[in-house]
């Protein structure tokens, strides 16, 4: 059962959409066994949601992502937990992931503007007591998300220039 579930992962990894009848034919697999699988994992928590990648750049849409590195203070018993737990709670936290470096807690955030993203820094996260510091860095432009090449079809805005 390891192989199969690999073998979705991959499968679902590439294209989620897919229906248990085409990942079983793509996998030479019985559709109950792939079926059974699946519906495992995700009560496990192995599958934790479908998605979409969305290319915002085809959309009217002026929000703005960040990331937001914070330095923090373990806390004795929780290590970086209780505060992860807490500021993945806000709404405007997309991403949240504990990282080795200068900065323990790398966030990703959407607001409607920079501003708000701005709020969002100085009035929520840099107030709890164990936050010793940020840094944001707002997302100017994404070229690839989980895998996907995030570009707009060949014979873009730019002019060829030949010599």
């Amino acid at each position: 059962m390891e192989k199969l579930k690999k073998e979705i992962l991959a499968v679902l990894a590439e294209d989620s959409r897919l229906s248990y009848t085409q990942i079983a034919c793509s996998l030479q697999a019985d559709e109950a066994a792939v079926k059974k699988c699946i519906r495992e994992m995700e009560a496990v928590g192995i599958l934790v949601k479908y998605t979409a990648i969305i290319n915002a750049d085809y959309l009217d849409d002026d929000a703005v992502e960040a990331l937001i590195e914070v330095k923090v203070t373990p806390q004795r018993g929780h290590g970086f937990d209780m505060i992860a737990e807490e500021v993945a709670a806000h709404s405007e936290v997309q991403n949240l992931y504990l990282m080795s470096g200068a900065y323990d807690l790398a966030v990703i955030v959407r607001g409607k503007s920079l501003r708000e993203v701005s709020r969002f820094v100085s009035e929520k996260i840099s107030t709890y007591d164990s936050v010793i510091s940020t840094a944001t860095h707002f997302i100017l432009k994404k070229y690839k998300v989980e895998g996907a090449v995030m570009q707009k079809p060949s014979g873009g805005d730019r002019l060829s220039v030949h010599a």
